[in-house]
């Protein structure tokens, strides 16, 4: 027997991440010698804040270098509580709150306690690809509700309760999101929770680009709803995006007690604890002024505007202007059916594929996101390049035939 079919059922469920493709194929191109620009895989462009270098530097000289508690070190979070207390107006026990190797990691815990084989998870598209995949890993069965370019991505309460099933378990919510940049209103998130206390669904709130809102916009955490959103949510986030500490990998999530328990006994036996010096380093990072995050931030709004202004300028293609995080989607179906040489374009991953040969330009696919009428462009990248690469897809763009 061929070992590929001796593998596990829900491995060969998984799709292959696109966003690490195309970057994996970019940075080839870039090691060769050519001049890439990638819009693809977002992370901060910038250095980790020398405080918090500072802190990690500190744990190692004073052996801070032995395991843990599996939940994560008591003083970060404590940290944790008062963040979410300062920042959102929640109170939780330090017994709510576990910390794990990356928000993602946190995600797949919430999935793994909460799903039974097939229950239903209602995730808005466009989505992070991960979502979908974990349900998956996890036994359950993704529900894919398209939010509406004229919402501005957002989904409405009207297609959420029209998605909900008997068997609906949970409701996956990210604002703001990747990868649209969509920013929900409180009066927005307010209402989406109305609807899932009518229901009685449980909701993961994703909010790890939190801090990174512009225009304006104002985040609202799900589980401030109400005293049920509270009682029935699982708030992750963590420091990889609001401090430009992706490396580090450290997420983490507040929950009903019952749920933090089940969550802290899969990590015990899993990953046990997250690294050790991360940890004081995010403590350091939870606990200090944030001076450099509101720079991070401010250069981050300059380059929104920068992109939007000059996408508005494309002649085939558009943006759906994002209010947060530091991504846009550009809608590229208006080339569909137009040819790059001999080669028709069709989807937004041939598109991809053209542009980055025709151009030297990265962008990813949104099919990978449930939007295979766009492609998902970083402004996490220098003004410069990122005007240039904007220059390029629309001489691309005008290029199609």
């Amino acid at each position: 027997m061929d070992l590929k079919d001796r593998l596990a059922d829900r491995v060969r469920s998984i799709s292959p991440s696109l966003t690490l493709a195309v970057s994996a194929r970019a940075k080839a191109m870039k090691a060769a010698g050519e001049n890439v620009i990638s819009f693809g895989v977002g992370e901060p462009d910038f250095a980790t804040p020398e405080h918090i270098m500072d802190a990690a530097r500190e744990a190692l000289e004073k052996g801070y270098t032995k395991y843990t508690p599996s939940s994560g070190l008591s003083e970060l979070r404590r940290a944790v509580c008062s963040k979410f207390r300062r920042d959102n107006g929640l109170d939780y026990e330090p017994s709510q709150i576990i910390v794990s190797n990356g928000a993602k990691h946190s995600i797949f815990n919430v999935c793994f306690a909460l799903l039974n084989e097939g229950d239903e998870v209602i995730i808005p598209a466009p989505y992070w690809l991960t979502y979908p995949e974990a349900v998956k890993m996890c036994g359950g069965v993704p529900v894919i509700v398209k939010a509406s370019k004229k919402t501005g991505f957002k989904i409405t309460p009207e297609r959420l309760r029209a998605a909900i099933t008997p068997k609906t378990k949970l409701f996956l919510f990210n604002s703001p999101c990747n990868p649209t940049g969509a920013v929900y209103t409180e009066s927005e998130v307010r209402a989406l929770a109305a609807v899932c206390e009518e229901a009685d669904i449980l909701v993961l709130s994703d909010e790890i680009y939190e801090k990174l809102v512009y225009g304006g916009a104002k985040p609202f955490s799900f589980a401030a709803s109400s005293p049920w959103a509270k009682e029935h949510t699982v708030t992750v986030n963590g420091v990889s995006k609001t401090y430009a500490m992706t490396g580090w990998r450290i997420g983490y999530l507040a929950a009903p007690h019952e749920i933090a328990r089940a969550i802290d006994s899969v990590q015990s036996h899993t990953t046990s604890n997250p690294n050790s010096i991360a940890q004081y380093a995010s403590l350091k990072a939870l606990s200090s002024p944030e001076a450099a995050v509101e720079e991070m931030v401010a250069r981050f709004a300059r380059r929104r505007l920068a992109m939007i202004e000059r996408i508005s300028e494309f002649r085939g293609a558009y943006c759906i202007i994002p209010d947060g995080a530091f991504y846009a989607m550009l809608v590229v179906s208006g080339a569909y059916g137009k040819k790059f040489g001999e080669k028709e374009i069709t989807d937004s991953v041939s598109f991809s594929e053209a542009l980055l040969d025709a151009a030297k330009v990265a962008v990813v696919p949104g099919a990978a996101f449930g939007a295979d009428d766009c492609v998902r462009l970083s402004y996490s990248l220098s003004m410069r390049d990122m005007l240039e690469g904007l220059d390029r897809i629309d001489a691309f763009l005008q290029s199609l035939r």
